[in-house]
């Protein structure tokens, strides 16, 4: 359990299994879509950025390639009132004609269609995000334009995994989650002005390339924000791939990560602003998630059916570093899910 990779590899062998699965404080493998042994429609390409801001609101920017589909989505979510607001654009059959960057420390990604636009660009450690929709719905009225700079600290540490399934060894999942990036700029929301601040707003980018098997489920837990005066993220996950390589559990602090083993997520699927209880078998995670908003899709068109529950609100409890040191956790931002997709 927990194999952690040490220096730079290749993603995948000639074959198309994975080199060497396992964890890594740095994306050290290396990704090559060409490599990949299965069709167009069946590769997995996405770029999430998100940050829940201690000023009661997130924001939430996707651009992802699901082979039969692209799908490109921003989201508001009011953390006072307990709604959200998302608009979003289908690209039909995009089959990787988009050039997703191949990692995700450098590259560009545009998108346009008559609901929105959004460009990344990533150069140096800084992530620029402009997006701008004049039809995105609001509380007030209708329509977002910004731009925010998602900052990697040099040298910060960060949860790598690349993990395949046990019957199907060539289907695998490569992902990177970057917590504890400052964030600052700002936009415009229905009429009012929003403004980020590194020195307060902290967020996450999900990084992740793959390809899947037809049916999973999977849970995730993200925060990020300030413990004591010094940053501090989570990344807490479970029940997606073969997890015997290692784990996807991890708490950074001042930069440093910290690994963790098996987690659980206990809540009622019948309430999901029910408070949520997150343990460890290792007794380092005793947290309460307090879920203000659940941000939620369905779709079922037969062979391809999603449900999904991306749930905001406020973490409190205990956490434990490699050294001992315990952590005592008190309202920080985040986010807990449940996604169930069949496709």
């Amino acid at each position: 359990m927990q194999h952690e990779i040490l220096a730079p590899l290749p993603l995948l062998q000639p074959n198309g299994t994975l080199t060497e699965p396992g964890w890594a404080r740095h994306p050290y493998w290396h990704y090559q879509r060409n490599q990949v042994q299965a069709s167009n429609w069946r590769i997995k390409e996405w770029d999430y950025y998100a940050v829940v801001s201690p000023q009661q609101f997130a924001f939430c920017l996707t651009a992802s390639n699901l082979g039969y589909a692209g799908l490109y989505a921003l989201c508001f979510v009011d953390l006072a009132s307990g709604r959200s607001w998302q608009i979003d654009a289908l690209q039909a059959l995009p089959l990787g004609r988009q050039n997703f960057p191949e990692t995700a420390e450098s590259g560009e990604i545009r998108f346009r269609s008559d609901k929105l636009s959004l460009s990344i660009q990533r150069l140096a450690g800084e992530h620029r995000l402009r997006f701008s929709s004049p039809k995105m719905p609001g509380p007030h009225g209708q329509g977002i334009d910004g731009e925010l700079y998602f900052r990697l600290p040099p040298r910060q540490e960060s949860l790598n995994i690349a993990t395949s399934w046990p019957r199907q060894r060539k289907a695998f999942y490569y992902n990177s989650k970057f917590n504890c990036l400052a964030v600052s700029g700002e936009f415009r929301y229905a009429g009012k002005h929003y403004q980020l601040s590194p020195v307060r707003d902290l967020g996450v980018l999900d990084w992740g390339r793959g390809v899947w098997t037809y049916r999973n489920t999977w849970y995730w837990a993200s925060a990020s924000g300030f413990v004591d005066g010094e940053p501090f993220g989570l990344n807490l996950g479970y029940g997606f791939s073969d997890r015997s390589p290692a784990s996807e559990n991890l708490l950074l602090y001042r930069g440093r990560a910290h690994k963790l083993d098996q987690v659980e997520f206990h809540f009622d699927r019948k309430n999901w602003t029910k408070p949520w209880q997150i343990s460890s078998n290792d007794g380092r995670v005793a947290l309460e998630f307090v879920p203000r908003v659940d941000r939620n899709s369905k779709l079922n068109l037969l062979l391809i059916a999603s449900e999904q529950h991306q749930v905001f609100g406020h973490f409190s409890g205990r956490v434990s570093l490699d050294n001992g040191q315990v952590l005592q956790l008190s309202h920080l931002p985040g986010f807990a899910e449940e996604v169930r997709n069949r496709w």
